[in-house]
């Protein structure tokens, strides 16, 4: 008799589902990291569709945060669970896919990272730019050698026999540090520098080295 009627009171606490009428049991009214960290998706999978307010441009700044606070709340009045432990173990799910999810777009954007620079490293741009650098009496005289150069940022558009380039990359050597700064285009499928200058770290002195 006494396990008939725990059971049914546990159906009647069971509020999930019903709307803004739902009581929130306390224990899982708290900041939901699921909601936070996969907004919109986690919105679509719980029912939530106002999650998709992330869509909408500025609110979008807020929403993120209006999920992590009232997302627990909003998911178990928009959808039915089975229990209270039955709501928390799928929420933990959700926090641990949107971990794996976040880890798997670091790792991705670091290797596209280190592949892009690569590919700046290897363009013709690049060991133009280079060779006139180590080809310049200044540069030898405020540098030194041997000069080791970091990894080039910027921009590199080739298309056919055409292209423009705009990277800049750190070189060291014994004597000093600098930044150079280039712009190049290619044409009928040769790249020539317009502009290449390098930039003392210690002084600030910019030195032209196209002359």
């Amino acid at each position: 008799m006494l396990d008939h009627t725990s059971c049914s009171d546990e159906i009647k606490e069971n509020t999930s589902g019903q709307g803004v009428m739902a009581t929130v049991p306390a224990e899982i009214d708290r900041w939901n990291w699921g909601a936070f960290l996969l907004n919109w998706i986690w919105g679509i999978g719980n029912n939530t569709f106002i999650a998709l307010l992330m869509f909408v441009p500025f609110v979008n700044f807020v929403m993120v945060f209006v999920l992590g606070v009232k997302g627990s709340s909003w998911a178990w009045r928009n959808k039915r669970w089975e229990s209270v432990e039955h709501f928390k173990a799928i929420q933990r799910k959700w926090v641990k896919w949107s971990l794996i999810v976040y880890a798997s777009l670091i790792v991705f954007s670091v290797g596209l990272f280190f592949v892009i620079a690569a590919s700046f490293k290897s363009s013709d741009a690049f060991k133009l730019s280079l060779a006139r650098l180590e080809s310049s009496q200044v540069a030898s005289q405020v540098i030194g050698k041997p000069m080791s150069t970091g990894i080039p940022m910027g921009s590199v558009e080739v298309s056919g026999p055409s292209g423009r380039a705009s990277l800049s990359f750190s070189v060291n050597g014994p004597k000093g540090k600098g930044t150079v700064f280039m712009e190049a285009t290619k044409d009928l499928g040769q790249w020539q520098i317009n502009r290449i200058v390098l930039e003392q770290d210690d002084t600030g002195r910019r030195i032209d080295l196209n002359k």
